[in-house]
């Protein structure tokens, strides 16, 4: 029996080359898995179309609660945002699906891995880091840093590869925007937006929404709850976080909510530009930092802040499978013991607009914070307070003074 190679295959044209390449290069029997992320109908014809290539069989593996559940929950939780824009749409995809690669590649007893991961990007680093994780015996093939074997270098180079190995499928040679979509974003890169110099091509580019000029404009109020951190309800209807974000993802999308333009620093060294589509998640990382303003003690949310960029930069990294990752969503899980309450918001036009938060656990006094005096503050011991604040300021002033 032949070795196997367990292929992370999206049906798109690079994974589809890839299937006769391996075969000839290394005479592999080629499994292919599907991750199911939340990705919509592009998933939809994949067997035949695997088959057609060459593999001897297709896994496609339902993740989306696991991807979720797991992984987006804990992120939102972490308020992790990378760079203070990218909420990590394509990042911390990419471990749930390099896990079940590394399950599916024991469970076939399987001797290595391939991904279609171009030796540019992020995503070679996010697959091949999990994999040394879990599996650190398996192989890794990435075929495009492969230059003895790999010979390809443009969509017409694949579809004349494949047509000589047998597999006509409807490819076309089009230049189209290089795209990534999951259940909680879409990202779009190529073409006008590989100049920093150029603005969007919005009515050509947007998948999941519209522009805020193109929004109704009529402002609507969305009401979310959340149970130590998890959302659990969107307008009073209970939902799986799942649905939640699918529901939001709808909301956001028809409001012009959750769309960014970004110049990001890539792991691998060199900036890249980039337009996200965020509509739910934008959403969902508003609510649960309002709620958190209002709840958490005044320490706790600064140090909380410092933790979220650590988690956002080790997500983006590929790092989820490190001690440090597993630490700080410990430290994270426990801020989130009160976290429970009810967001109310109205979005109007790309806006997330405050309409009321409240919480059993809510540290907010209305009586201490009023103007008007209550026995908890005596506003003369003020005095005090700000001498003593401020007496380093003072010392240094009195000093320099002198030195005159």
């Amino acid at each position: 029996m032949k070795e196997k190679v367990i292929l992370a295959y999206s049906g798109g044209l690079d994974t589809t080359a890839i299937i006769p390449w391996l075969k000839e290069n290394y005479d592999y029997d080629v499994v292919c898995v599907c991750a199911n992320v939340g990705q919509g109908n592009e998933l939809d014809g994949l067997e035949e179309r695997a088959k057609l290539s060459g593999a001897s069989k297709l896994y496609i593996e339902d993740l989306v609660d696991e991807f979720v559940d797991d992984y987006v929950i804990p992120t939102v939780q972490a308020n992790a945002v990378y760079e203070n824009k990218y909420l990590l749409g394509t990042s911390f995809a990419r471990p749930v699906i390099a896990k079940r690669l590394v399950e599916i590649a024991r469970k076939e007893n399987a001797v290595a891995i391939c991904h279609g991961a171009t030796g540019k990007g992020n995503d070679q680093v996010r697959f091949e880091l999990t994999i040394k994780a879990l599996a650190p015996d398996l192989k890794i093939i990435a075929p495009w840093r492969c230059n003895d074997t790999w010979k390809m270098q443009s969509r017409e180079d694949e579809i004349a590869y494949c047509k000589e190995h047998g597999i006509d499928l409807p490819f076309s040679a089009d230049n189209s925007y290089s795209r990534d979509r999951n259940l909680w974003h879409i990202s779009h890169e190529g073409l006008e937006l590989e100049s920093p110099a150029n603005e969007p091509n919005y009515d050509h580019l947007l998948v999941l929404g519209v522009t805020p000029e193109k929004a109704p404009d009529e402002g609507e109020y969305v009401t979310l709850t959340f149970e130590k951190g998890i959302p659990t309800s969107v307008n009073g209807v209970s939902m799986k976080p799942s649905d939640i974000i699918r529901k939001l993802n709808e909301l956001g999308g028809k409001h012009g909510i959750g769309i960014i333009d970004i110049v990001e620093n890539r792991v691998v060294g060199m900036k890249s530009r980039g337009v996200y589509e965020t509509p739910g998640g934008t959403i969902l990382m508003e609510a649960h930092m309002q709620l958190e303003e209002l709840i958490l003690d005044r320490d706790t949310l600064d140090y909380k802040k410092l933790v979220a960029v650590k988690f956002a930069d080790l997500v983006y990294e590929g790092k989820w499978f490190t001690p440090l990752r597993e630490a700080l969503q410990a430290f994270i899980e426990s801020t989130q013991k009160n976290v429970t309450g009810e967001v109310k918001f109205k979005l109007y036009k790309g806006n997330i607009i405050k309409a009321g938060t409240t919480s059993p656990y809510s540290l907010y006094s209305e009586s201490l914070a009023s103007f008007t005096t209550g026995e908890l503050y005596d506003h003369h011991d003020a005095e005090g307070f700000i001498n003593l604040f401020g007496l380093s300021m003072k010392v240094r002033a009195m000093l320099e003074a002198e030195r005159k």
